[in-house]
């Protein structure tokens, strides 16, 4: 599983119940690459890089102070990887024009960022930098937001097209049945039963259940298997595999002003802000408009506070804030004291731990440097059956 942040500096709650407290949870489930999308903050923001390194150590700090453990995920720098520029100059090889301009946010962007020259190839060219990220690591699936998804389907387009044009071995059929052998004969023929269902009666449940056999498999090598995946399906082998969307939920928080916890609308609570800046902010928070006066009655679904509440609180808070909200039973600063302690409670120990890591940068530093070695070893391995296939091994 992979994905990765653009260098902003430090996080805020937004991005914390939004992205990284799942990934602490996947971390735990799946074998993950966590990665800095340096390359990519330049697609749009080339002109000015000076903030770039002190953003990209900031990051990761709130990342391992959120949990992210380096024993169980592979942390990395993408600039680190230049295998990931390979890929992405071989990909742009094959990779139609019109695909790129038909990306759902490529006109999206550059509506909102008027202000900015985006008439460059390294903007156009971004959602083929991501794939690239995406398949130099094999990545299977890839946490995304429901209107994400489209984005993830250019990837799984790119793939399917390099492993039509590169994936068919002269001798493939003759080494896919050397792999075949190697499984053993009980598996060899469960294989060759489920490829037979799948292909001459169009059975899905056949397909998967031999993709979950070749998983099993320890005794094939990642070559055989994924010549073995293409087989199944007639095709040749499947040189870059097609990523699938792992759906994710939505963060439900929001800014300080009701609109999208963002930086530039300067509405955001960091998690290492200090406790009474934490505090100050959301007692200043505004409420439901209709309550002008203490004795006037409210309607929580009309007040920013109460989408904290949905996150923070339990059913009791809630029920307690809903009654006495719309009866002027409780006021505003009644409302939000919950909300400020337990925001007060999840943060004390991410900052505790974060301040570990800001006594120490060069902690960072080492969490960084050994998961990029790990991260280009995985790379390395890919490009390396990349550039087989594709003609460019006589180095």
């Amino acid at each position: 599983m992979l994905s990765g942040m653009r260098p902003t500096g430090r996080i805020h709650l937004g991005h914390y119940h939004g992205v990284v407290k799942n990934w602490v949870e996947l971390q735990h489930t799946h074998e993950c690459f966590f990665f800095v999308a340096d390359w990519h903050a330049l697609t749009t923001h080339y002109e000015d890089l000076s903030h770039l390194e002190d953003n990209t150590r900031e990051m990761v700090i709130d990342w391992l102070a959120a949990g992210i453990n380096p024993g169980s995920a592979t942390m990395f720098v993408q600039s680190w990887v230049p295998e990931h520029a390979e890929l992405h100059l071989l990909l742009s090889m094959i990779t139609p024009l019109g695909w790129l301009e038909r990306v759902p946010s490529f006109k999206d962007q550059q509506e909102q960022l008027k202000d900015r020259d985006l008439a460059t190839y390294g903007f156009l060219g971004y959602p083929l930098l991501q794939s690239a990220d995406i398949l130099i690591y094999k990545a299977g699936l890839v946490p995304v937001g429901e209107d994400q998804v489209p984005h993830l389907e250019i990837t799984r387009e790119i793939a399917r097209r390099f492993n039509h044009l590169y994936g068919r071995e002269p001798d493939f059929a003759e080494r896919a049945e050397q792999a075949i052998a190697k499984m053993g004969k009980k598996n060899a023929r469960l294989y060759r039963d489920l490829r037979r269902r799948y292909q001459e009666q169009g059975e899905t449940e056949a397909i998967e259940i031999a993709r979950a056999l070749l998983e099993s498999q320890q005794n094939l090598s990642i070559g055989d298997r994924d010549r073995l995946f293409g087989y199944l399906e007639g095709s040749g082998r499947i040189i870059l595999p097609e990523p699938q969307a792992l759906l994710t939920r939505s963060s439900k928080l929001p800014g300080l002003d009701g609109r999208k916890m963002s930086k530039s609308y300067h509405n955001t609570i960091s998690l290492r802000d200090a406790p009474a800046d934490v505090e100050k902010n959301i007692r200043t928070m505004p409420t439901d408009p209709a309550r002008v006066r203490r004795t006037d009655p409210g309607d929580p679904e009309k007040c920013p506070v109460w989408q904290f509440h949905q996150v923070y609180s339990g059913q009791d808070v809630m029920e307690w804030v809903q009654a006495g909200c719309r009866s002027a039973g409780i006021g505003c600063l009644d409302c939000k004291q919950p909300v400020i302690d337990a925001v007060l409670g999840e943060l004390a120990p991410i900052q505790e731990r974060a301040r570990e890591y800001e006594a120490d940068p060069s902690l960072v530093q080492n969490v960084l440097n050994e998961g990029t070695e790990a991260a280009r070893d995985v790379a390395e391995e890919t490009m390396t059956e990349v550039r087989r296939a594709m003609g460019l091994a006589y180095r």
